[in-house]
């Protein structure tokens, strides 16, 4: 504060006779200092109370109470009990949280609080706190505003209440993002670059870039990270990863892990068995879809890109299977197709549609939260490789006296399986095609062994990348080694490839470009028959 003071000067006698003369007052117009550029023709009605410093380039009108405390952290370190709502997978919130460092301190606790309690701690400690209204600012028509630093260029029009937290625009000047609008009431809170508007409730909630908050959503305890939409619902303890979607009232995101998510309405999870409390949480991983009025009793884990309908009380496992359809039955047991979403044409649209919904490009922002849009990728296509694996043992299985296989919670039928393993063939022989249909299969070391990899919250990498980021003894080192796999992503894709795919899948260019096609046409007559149906229902609708 001392060279921000430095600014700033102490009011004249005739200043202050104008600003009476405007309706304002004050008890003590010596705590009150401008700057040169102040235009005291605009302040009217205000009255002032403690230490106030007030520039040229900001803008407020009709605001019931502006406050700031001295000591104020303004959201900075707030709790989120994200996951688990008793606590025990706290994220404490800052600006410049990327979804990536958030997904280790939730996912492994005894890190965060053991080796990582320190450095997380003096991050937070350490973190300045920007306790002021930046140049460009405009709040007009809101009601209470207690210890929330406003960065530059933010919008705050028609808020309920706002208190203790960080409105953050790190936008290039006249591209700014960051905004709060009509009825929002938000506590302990930062919003970086995202909007929050229309009614929305905010409690204990970090709110990242291009994530649009609206339409009487309400969130707790909850982190929402790039580029996710939520509105009407409900989330509680929510890692929304990005690319998160929600549109629909009576839809309840709790205790979970997404990314790449589309909820359906009437979206239901259950994280409370009224035994120890809501105690339960799952991962719902990337790209998975509900349908209307899907409910998943937690904990359970959801393979990649599957689509999730009925009942589910059998806390299913189906992170080997993706690709797959899921169904409830009657009792609430899982019954799996397994890549059955590989023959929908939404897939490959939904892959091309997200880099062109990034609501952070062309604003240059230095941005947070890495993310990596292939759908067919080193984790979904090793899974896919371990599935064909574990398909052929479960063939060789007898069935149930209901006809069914089962496994790990989950229900398949014979017939399922049989498609299923065809089907990832296609999928892994289609992902080979377009990693070496130009340069070829990369050389195969002898003895190498292929990396395991990790989806860290939108970002691939190998799993050795990640540990080497957690053996850090700083968060920005940490943040460097996530940008160092970020950017070398195609190189350590093609290291793998080399040392993942044997002879059996080493096949000649001819033999895999033929697989791919047959992978092509599949998705293609599906894009052609969605559109006759589509066409009929037009006839039958027409005037």
């Amino acid at each position: 504060m001392t060279t921000l003071t430095q600014q700033y000067k102490p009011l004249r006698w005739w200043e202050i006779r104008k600003l009476e003369e405007n309706g304002c007052i004050c008890n003590d117009w010596s705590r009150v200092r401008v700057s040169d550029g102040t235009d005291f023709n605009r302040i009217r009605n205000v009255r002032f109370a403690g230490d106030i410093l007030i520039g040229a380039d900001v803008t407020i009108e009709n605001v019931g109470l502006l406050e700031m405390e001295t000591e104020a952290l303004c959201g900075l370190g707030a709790e989120v009990c994200v996951l688990d709502e008793t606590g025990s997978r706290s994220v404490r919130i800052y600006p410049g949280l990327s979804a990536q460092l958030a997904m280790l301190i939730a996912r492994d606790p005894a890190w965060a609080q053991g080796p990582a309690k320190d450095m997380l701690e003096e991050h937070i400690n350490n973190f300045p706190v920007d306790r002021a209204i930046g140049n460009g600012a405009v709040i007009r028509n809101c009601g209470r505003i207690f210890n929330v630093a406003i960065g530059p260029e933010v919008k705050i029009e028609g808020a309920s209440s706002l208190c203790n937290g960080m409105i953050i625009n790190n936008a290039a000047h006249g591209r700014g993002f960051a905004r709060i609008g009509a009825g929002v009431d938000a506590d302990n809170f930062i919003i970086e670059d995202g909007a929050v508007d229309s009614g929305a409730i905010i409690r204990n909630c970090y709110i990242g870039q291009g994530a649009v908050i609206e339409k009487g959503f309400t969130a707790h305890d909850s982190l929402i990270f790039a580029n996710c939409s939520l509105e009407n619902g409900e989330a509680c303890a929510l890692f929304a990863g990005p690319y998160t979607v929600s549109m629909h009232k009576s839809s309840l995101l709790i205790g979970c892990q997404t990314s790449f998510m589309n909820a359906g309405s009437g979206t239901n999870q259950s994280n409370h068995m009224y035994k120890l409390g809501p105690v339960h949480w799952g991962i719902l991983e990337r790209g998975v879809k509900t349908s209307s009025d899907s409910y998943l009793m937690l904990g359970a884990k959801i393979g990649a890109f599957s689509l999730l309908m009925g009942q589910h009380k059998t806390h299913p496992d189906s992170s080997q299977f993706p690709f797959s359809y899921l169904f409830g039955d009657d009792r609430g047991a899982t019954v799996v197709v397994p890549g059955a979403m590989l023959r929908s044409c939404g897939l490959m649209r939904d892959e091309k549609k997200w880099p062109a919904r990034d609501r952070r490009q062309k604003r240059k922002l230095p941005l947070h939260d890495r993310i990596v849009f292939d759908v067919l990728n080193p984790l979904t296509v090793d899974t896919m490789l371990a599935a064909v694996d574990v398909i052929g043992k479960l063939l060789a299985l007898p069935a149930d006296d209901d006809r069914y296989l089962r496994y790990r919670g989950m229900k398949f039928t014979r017939a399922a399986l049989e498609r299923a393993r065809h089907l990832y063939e296609l999928a892994i022989y289609k992902y080979l095609h377009l990693h070496t249909a130009e340069n070829g299969f990369p050389p195969r070391e002898p003895g190498s062994e292929a990396t395991q990899w990790v989806d860290v919250a939108g970002q691939l990498m190998p799993r050795a990348s990640m540990r080497r980021a957690m053996e850090k003894e700083s968060v920005e080192e940490m943040e460097e080694t996530f940008d160092k796999a970020f950017r070398h992503y195609p190189n350590l894709q093609r290291a793998w490839i080399a040392s993942r795919f044997d002879d059996r899948w080493r096949r000649t260019p001819e033999v895999i470009a033929d697989y791919a096609a047959e992978f092509d046409r599949m998705i293609d007559e599906d894009r052609h028959k969605y559109l006759d149906d589509l066409a009929a229902q037009n006839e039958m609708l027409k005037l």
